[in-house]
C-alpha cells in the first residue's frame, strides 16, 4: 500500500503563483510515477502532470504546459507541483496518485491521495 497526503492548496487570485505537495508512505518503491489530477465541478478528472521517480522525467496536460512544473524529492518521497499564471480555469481538487506505469489516465494509477482544493478567482 502507498499512502498519499497532498497539502498546500488555497485560494489565488488571478496570474498568482501556487505549491502544492505531495508526500508518499508506505510501498513507494512499488510505484514507478506520481501523477497530479485535478477535477472541476461538473467535469471529468483531467491529467495535469506526471514525473518519473528514478528519471524525473516530465510529462504535462497541454492546458497547463509552461505554467506548471512538476519536480520530486526522492529524499523526502515528495512530489511538487508549482502553479504559475493561474487561472480560474485552474481552479479544481488537485488529486495526488501513483503507478506503475507511464501513463496520463487515471485508470492507470492505483493509490490516491485525497485531493486539496485550488480557487483561482478572476
Amino acid at each position: 500500500q502507498v499512502q498519499l497526503v497532498e497539502s498546500g492548496g488555497g485560494l489565488v487570485q488571478a496570474g498568482g503563483s501556487l505549491r502544492v505537495s505531495c508526500a508518499a508512505s508506505g510501498r513507494t518503491f512499488s510505484s514507478t510515477i506520481m501523477g497530479w489530477f485535478r477535477q472541476a465541478p461538473g467535469k471529468e478528472r483531467e491529467f495535469v502532470a506526471a514525473v518519473t521517480w528514478r528519471r524525473g522525467t516530465t510529462y504535462y496536460g497541454d492546458s497547463v504546459k509552461g505554467r506548471f512544473t512538476i519536480s520530486r524529492d526522492n529524499a523526502k518521497n515528495t512530489v511538487y507541483l508549482q502553479m504559475n499564471s493561474l487561472k480560474p480555469e485552474d481552479t479544481a481538487v488537485y488529486y495526488c496518485a501513483a503507478g506503475t506505469a507511464i501513463a496520463t489516465t487515471p485508470h492507470n494509477y492505483n493509490y490516491w491521495g485525497q485531493g486539496t482544493q485550488v480557487t483561482v478567482s478572476s
